[in-house]
């Protein structure tokens, strides 16, 4: 196995049903093929099922069916309460992280709702003190690959991506997710080269000519942010969740500081473990 000599994590980010969940496990999944361990962990208090190992889980410190019950809110203001539960219990955070390594590859599976990354500072506290704790990070946005069928729906996907990321403040990947359910791969292609001006013209067709100035400065921002480039996410192709992870370890400058793991590291970090508890017991 490889070892990561610092602590990387990525957030998993995206609107609720893009797939971040089925993303973390084939990103895991891959990882594995490549004889890399990749921890993921689930800061979804409202997730229900795993196809993933989770190797943390808040809903071990709150989850939002009991808040929901207890406290009387819907599911949007409960999930709030969740995470800024979260954000005032963050020890138990970092203790649960401390207790998968110090040297690991951490993929945090994060909830969809756009208040989370707008306008509640939740969880730009959560990456601040990841970051304190010597974490390297970055985020990958998910969006629903269907958007493309509609360039009013794709701008507005790309809007809430940008409202993320000058949120976050992190270095960015960007992806489409689901593209083996379209039924063409036409529209999917025009979309991840598209421009400023092609996606004006898009718009144009759709909207009345009052709108027209309002279309073209929508789109000049996000070309100016360079927020049309996507990597496509296709589970049956292998190539694309390796392109992918390739942008992600750029991101965060994963190989910078990765070695071969040996069976001697391991070894010696067994050992250490039980220097350490042969210590704890002899303490009066």
């Amino acid at each position: 196995l490889l070892r990561v000599m610092v602590r990387v994590g990525t957030l998993v980010i995206g609107p609720a049903g893009s797939g971040k969940s089925t993303f973390c496990e084939m990103l895991r999944a891959h990882a594995a093929t490549l004889k890399r361990q990749v921890h993921v962990v689930n800061l979804d208090p409202a997730a229900e099922h795993f196809t993933y190992p989770v190797a943390v889980d808040i809903r071990e410190l709150i989850s939002l069916e009991d808040v929901m019950s207890e406290m009387r809110l819907g599911p949007n203001g409960g999930l709030i309460y969740c995470m800024e539960y979260l954000v005032e219990n963050l020890q138990w955070l970092q203790d649960e992280l401390d207790d998968i390594g110090p040297d690991e590859y951490v993929l945090f599976d994060c909830p969809g709702q756009i208040e989370l990354y707008s306008h509640v500072p939740a969880m730009q506290i959560i990456v601040r003190e990841l970051q304190r704790a010597d974490f390297r990070m970055a985020a990958t946005y998910l969006l629903d690959s269907q958007f493309v069928a509609d360039a009013s729906k794709f701008i507005s996907g790309v809007l809430c991506c940008l409202s993320a990321m000058t949120s976050l403040e992190l270095p960015h990947v960007n992806v489409l997710s689901k593209c083996d359910q379209l039924p063409s791969r036409r529209a999917l292609e025009e979309f991840l080269d598209a421009d400023a001006e092609v996606l004006q013209e898009r718009l144009d067709r759709t909207t009345r000519p009052e709108f027209y100035r309002l279309n073209a400065a929508i789109c000049e921002l996000i070309d100016d942010w360079s927020m049309v480039q996507f990597l496509p996410s296709d589970p049956k192709d292998a190539e694309t969740i390796d392109q992918i992870l390739g942008q992600i370890d750029h991101a965060t400058q994963y190989h910078e500081d990765v070695e071969p793991r040996t069976a001697e590291d391991d070894e010696e970090a067994d050992d250490f473990g039980v220097e350490l508890e042969g210590m704890d017991g002899n303490v009066d």
